[in-house]
């Protein structure tokens, strides 16, 4: 498989190149659901296993994305 000049990409307007991301994501995505492993490396596969404990360990630690993306924003 070939892959497209990243330099070409780069010239598309931003709308194109957003909707261009979008697929992109919602292709990784669909693979995951399918049951497609997404390639990580032993440090972070540890990491996001930690997480995940952590997680099942005491789900009321847990903020939802509405928290963090607010307080993401506030830090700007």
């Amino acid at each position: 498989m070939s892959i497209p000049d990243i330099n070409n990409l780069l010239t598309l307007d931003v709308e194109t190149r957003l909707v261009l991301v979008q697929k992109l994501w919602d292709s990784i995505f669909e693979d995951a659901e399918g049951g497609s492993t997404l390639p990580l490396s032993p440090p972070e596969r540890e990491l996001l296993d930690a997480r995940l404990k952590e997680d099942d360990d005491d789900p009321e630690s847990a903020v939802s994305w509405d928290e963090a993306r607010a307080e993401l924003l506030r830090e700007r």
